[in-house]
């Protein structure tokens, strides 16, 4: 992986000595490279663009939420993903445009529905048949129309964690295609005079490194959407393939360029309508890890060394898995580099620990490093998707803040939590003061 290091061998981040920014807002720390979303977001965007395609590229915020990065994305020109009401909550205080903001989730309540009515958000991507019945009541009683896709899933399984594999038959996620759900629910749509179907979405997995899997399922959207044709004389304008394209995390990922998973898409896509001679749909996609990930670099103090002789060097760092659970939830790899020792042989070899009283909290377990001492800011690298978005109070550590730099500028985006953040919402218990039954 290649990074930026000036001539006396520091790491540099946008132009920003990585170590100033440490120091300057202290650590954990997360620092994105604007301008690294920003062209990860325009390697999608730009190649559907020279194809003439119509398209939406929904930037999956689940990835990282926060006010400045959909800021970032609406300027970029990318629609928007949204899976609760806080995401909604956010997309509006950024002032995202609610007509390119889609809302998916497994499990939406009736506020969350009544939420994404109520202010006209562009699309609905209907996860249940009990969903079904909600969005009906809810359109029917605030007198208004929505436009929904049905998430089906294809069968496909990508090649990816077991944990996060969504594509297959048995998931948690949308109508089965084989069994017959989808087109039950297909007919249960059409029949609502508020709910206008536009199409089919599926998602297939995550960390994905190849196109076959994307091409597979557009192969099974499209019989369906054929068979439905000749059958109801329905003809979807949208088909949303989801996302789950592959970053780099290690020397050992070797994922495609963003843009070759939009070129093969578009073919895919392009071949099938004429194969089956079918009107050729707008395509969606989802995106969220592919535009902020490799963006994203956590700044961590070393406290503690130790060592155990002939065993392991365990290197002790200020944060751990209340700011990157990953590696305990799907036992995911990281590279890492000391800023200030960039051009340093790395000839030892360290476990890099996290400080929360777990025996799991282990951000990475081998990793060649220059001699580490206590006070050296260590760079965990490609931590912008899932780092900040499922940081945790666990031991009550504060959860870090969010720098932005871009072309030698860095802005705090997100502020660190205080103590006094976590205890906002405490109450005092009296005895004998509860309520009676």
């Amino acid at each position: 992986m290649n990074h930026e290091v000036n001539q006396q061998g520091q790491l540099m981040i946008a132009g920003v000595q990585a170590k100033e920014l440490a120091d300057h807002y202290g650590t954990p720390l997360f620092v994105y490279d604007v301008n690294k979303i920003r062209a990860n977001a325009q390697a999608f965007v730009r190649t559907f663009e020279e194809y003439n395609v119509p398209a939406q590229v929904a930037y999956a915020s689940k990835a990282f939420s926060s006010t400045a990065v959909l800021q970032v994305i609406h300027q970029e020109g990318l629609s928007l993903d949204v899976v609760s009401q806080g995401e909604l909550h956010t997309a509006l205080e950024a002032g995202f445009p609610v007509e390119k903001i889609h809302m998916h989730g497994n499990n939406k309540n009736i506020q969350e529905l009544e939420m994404a009515v109520q202010y006209n958000i562009g699309c609905i991507v209907v996860d249940n048949f009990f969903e079904i019945e909600l969005l009906s009541a809810v359109l029917k009683e605030q007198r208004k129309t929505m436009d929904v896709l049905l998430r089906v899933t294809p069968g496909i399984e990508a090649h990816t964690h077991d944990y996060i594999l969504t594509g297959q038959e048995d998931s948690k996620f949308g109508f089965d295609l084989s069994s017959g759900q989808a087109e039950e629910a297909f007919q249960k749509v059409q029949e609502d005079p508020n709910i206008q179907m536009k199409g089919l979405h599926c998602h297939i997995g995550s960390q994905i490194f190849e196109t076959d899997g994307f091409q597979m399922a557009a192969q099974r959207l499209f019989r369906t959407l054929h068979e439905w044709k000749d059958k109801y004389e329905y003809e979807a304008s949208v088909v949303n393939l989801g996302g789950g394209f592959g970053i780099q995390y290690t020397e050992e990922d070797q994922p495609l360029e963003l843009d070759q998973y939009a070129h093969a898409l578009i073919q895919e896509v392009k071949s099938l309508s004429s194969r089956f001679d079918y009107p050729m749909p707008e395509i969606w996609i989802e995106p969220g890890r592919a535009i902020v990930g490799e963006a994203g670099t956590t700044l961590y103090t070393v406290g503690s060394v130790k060592n155990i002789p002939e065993v392991r060097t365990y290197i002790s760092v200020d944060g751990g898995m209340t700011d990157n659970i990953r590696p305990a939830l799907y036992n995911a790899k990281y590279e890492a580099a000391l800023t200030e020792k960039m051009n340093e042989p790395s000839e030892n070899n360290y476990s890099i620990a996290g400080k929360c009283c777990e025996s799991g909290d282990m951000l990475i377990w081998d990793v060649a490093l220059p001699a580490v001492e206590h006070g050296d800011t260590l760079a965990v690298f490609s931590t912008g998707a899932y780092g900040y978005a499922m940081a945790s109070n666990y031991n009550r550590f504060q959860k870090p803040a969010v720098v932005f730099v871009e072309n030698g500028e860095h802005q705090l985006v997100v502020q660190r939590e205080t103590y006094q953040d976590m205890t906002r919402l405490d109450l005092s218990y009296e005895k004998g003061k509860g309520k009676e039954k």
